[in-house]
């Protein structure tokens, strides 16, 4: 069995060459054409001087040169960085640098977006679009540029030898929101990957008949695990960018789609439209990500879907996934987070560092294999979070490092888990985490305000949706009302899913007995503003 998350795709190109990897579109690539093309970007990269575990970034929408350019640097032997889409210049500014980006691959749309970005990355030596023609506005860059074609014919007929690596080895770093600011670099072994595929496939019974619709972003472990699970078993997955809720359906009709992963928000809408006869026929299973799935909404998906099992599912970036409720336990219990998947292991601890009886709350902590390797370049962070796992016997020396989650849940009689409270501030909305001091950042760079607190507040459709209280700079004019101002300049500079739903104005903030903004107070007073939002 491979070792290696890339090795999954050689096995079914040498098993079944010809059956369907990787559709998009009205392509389909089969498995020997995904692994020659994987080998091609692993020669390029080897070719340009690419060293064992360098970064190679990827930042385009899902295609079919996203998934070769992640697969091929791990080929390669270096380690990949999906990049999510939605992020704008801001965030990258960050992660290139400080992930120390070699090789990016992405568009030249994109590109002229980051042209001034690009500059301050001086361990970029090589960007990679995937158009044929170079635009001249780019020329100028510092970096090595390449046409995708180009890039191929950097392999050569006498590329290096793929660096060797084992299991433990690095093979990627998916950037998730922190709590204090800047996203954090998740960092991935091959063996959390390879493993986390096959419990993941084990429980929901994937085939190689299986089609699987990728409407997840690459960047979210749990849209990266689409492809991992397809291509653990050989089946195919199907690349999807959505822009109507409506147009999922279609695609699990056109490409007859047998599993399918969503986040609640998307599924609050998938739930009221008309499912076709054929998407009703081929859809075997569904699973959420990214929050709980309400239960209505569970409740009307089996109405709609009467024939396809339903998985809810809990993860974490830090140990892609922990828990997963099955299909017979939906109508039992369908608001429990379920058990500990296949090959991991899943503990309730007080603030004592016992693990707790039923019905006592405690933090989830997750032990096992899919742990993951920490923040990339952050020891104070991994400190915090990856911390010696409760139930090592004192007579093993070395420690063994567990997940703690942040997340308060409990569990029955049964061993079942109930979700209840996250312990720090972070934001839950559709299905992304949000760092409210990320938000908050881009305010101050507006130069209007002198203080803004941004928080999550409880939405029928997003999970959480973001409010941003802010005080104005007595000495700044935006020449338009504050709260439009502010609006203006957070649409700019975050992506979507950061902007704030509503911004606030007023004369000041509350602070606690530490003098810091009291969020809690502010939490509570305006706990019922999207109360009256429908699902």
């Amino acid at each position: 069995m491979p070792d290696l998350i890339h090795q999954f795709i050689g096995r079914s190109a040498q098993v079944t060459p010809d059956a369907p990897a990787l559709l998009f579109k009205d392509q389909c690539l089969s498995y020997s054409e995904l692994q020659r093309q994987i080998e091609t970007v692993a020669g390029a990269l080897l070719g340009l001087g690419v060293g064992p575990g360098e970064r190679v970034a990827v930042y385009l929408p899902k295609q079919p040169e996203t998934v070769i350019g992640l697969f091929g640097a791990a080929a390669a032997g270096a380690c990949f960085v999906p990049v999510n889409p939605l992020l704008k210049p801001r965030q990258l500014a960050h992660i290139l640098p400080h992930c120390n980006v070699r090789v990016l691959i992405t568009s030249s749309t994109r590109l002229e977006m980051l042209s001034e970005v690009v500059r301050h990355c001086p361990d970029l030596h090589t960007i990679v679009i995937v158009e044929e023609q170079i635009p001249a506005s780019l020329r100028d860059l510092p970096q090595r540029l390449l046409s995708f074609t180009e890039f191929g014919r950097a392999a050569g007929d006498a590329a290096p030898a793929p660096h060797r690596r084992i299991d433990t080895d690095m093979t990627a770093i998916l950037y998730t929101s922190g709590s204090t600011g800047n996203p954090k670099g998740v960092v991935l072994s091959h063996r959390n990957m390879v493993a986390g595929a096959r419990s993941v496939a084990s429980y929901l019974g994937n085939v190689p008949e299986d089609r699987i619709l990728a409407v997840l972003p690459l960047s979210f472990d749990a849209g990266l695990s689409q492809l991992t699970t397809a291509f653990s078993v050989g089946a195919a997955a199907v690349l999807m960018d959505y822009l109507l809720p409506r147009d999922v359906i279609r695609a699990v009709a056109r490409y007859g789609i047998t599993g399918l992963a969503a986040v609640p928000p998307l599924w609050n809408q998938l739930k009221d439209l008309q499912w076709p006869a054929a998407a009703v026929a081929s859809l075997r299973y569904i699973t959420n990500t990214g929050g709980a799935m309400p239960v209505p909404t569970t409740r009307a998906l089996q109405q709609a879907l009467p024939q396809t099992q339903i998985f809810l599912m809990y993860g974490l970036t830090e140990s892609f996934r922990s828990t997963y409720l099955p299909p017979d336990q939906v109508a039992v219990r369908p608001d429990s987070m379920g058990k500990a998947i296949p090959n991991a292991e899943i503990l309730v601890i007080n603030e004592d560092g016992r693990e707790c009886g039923p019905g006592e709350p405690g933090e989830l902590v997750h032990r096992g294999a899919l742990v993951s390797l920490g923040y990339w370049n952050d020891p104070e962070k991994t400190a915090e979070r990856f911390k010696p796992c409760p139930t090592q016997p004192p007579e093993i020396p070395n420690t063994e490092l567990a997940v703690w989650s942040g997340d308060q849940v409990m569990k029955d009689e049964e061993g079942y888990l109930y979700f209840i409270s996250r312990k720090d501030e972070m934001i839950k909305t559709s299905g992304y985490r949000v760092s409210p001091t990320e938000v908050e950042e881009s305010a101050y760079a507006s130069g209007l305000v002198a203080a803004a607190a941004a928080l999550g507040l409880r939405h029928a459709a997003l999970g959480q949706a973001i409010l941003l209280v802010v005080t104005p700079r007595p000495d700044a004019s935006a020449g338009q009302p504050l709260e439009e101002a502010v609006m203006a300049h957070c649409r700019r500079e975050l992506p979507n899913f950061m902007v704030p739903a509503i911004i606030v104005s007023r004369s000041a903030l509350p602070h606690n007995q530490n003098g810091k903004i009291d969020r809690r107070a502010l939490s509570e007073e305006y706990q019922n503003l999207f109360q009256a939002t429908p699902a």
